[in-house]
């Protein structure tokens, strides 16, 4: 697997993860809005790729990297939500927390499941 597919494959659940939301708070599902909110977020797991690459010798599909991506994902996309004045309750944190670990790690324990 190259290692373009894994990293399109966690921008795309960000992506996904933020119309998910939008759509449940009625926020309306146009493209500019969802890029909107998840731009932090995809901000976040592009720093996690570069951490995770620079500091594991695991590959992509490895949990540890997924890890690394899924902590930075929420810390950067939280850190830039409060920068830009978009909410960052506890409430959120934790749903953001639990739903991209799902989709971020999820993928990565299917693929070692079926590898």
């Amino acid at each position: 697997m190259s290692r373009a597919l894994p990293a399109v494959l966690d921008v795309a659940l960000v992506v996904v993860f933020a119309a998910l939301g939008r759509r449940s708070h009625a926020e309306g599902l146009d493209v500019l809005g969802v890029l909107r909110t998840a731009a932090p977020f995809v901000a976040g797991t592009a720093a996690g790729w570069l951490v995770a690459s620079l500091t594991l010798d695991a590959g992509p599909r490895d949990l540890a990297f997924g890890a690394v991506v899924l902590v930075c994902t929420v810390v950067v996309g939280m850190l830039l939500r409060r920068v830009i004045g978009d909410g960052t309750a506890a409430s959120f944190v934790i749903v953001a927390t639990t739903v991209l670990s799902l989709m971020l790690l999820g993928w990565r324990l299917i693929a070692r499941l079926v590898a």
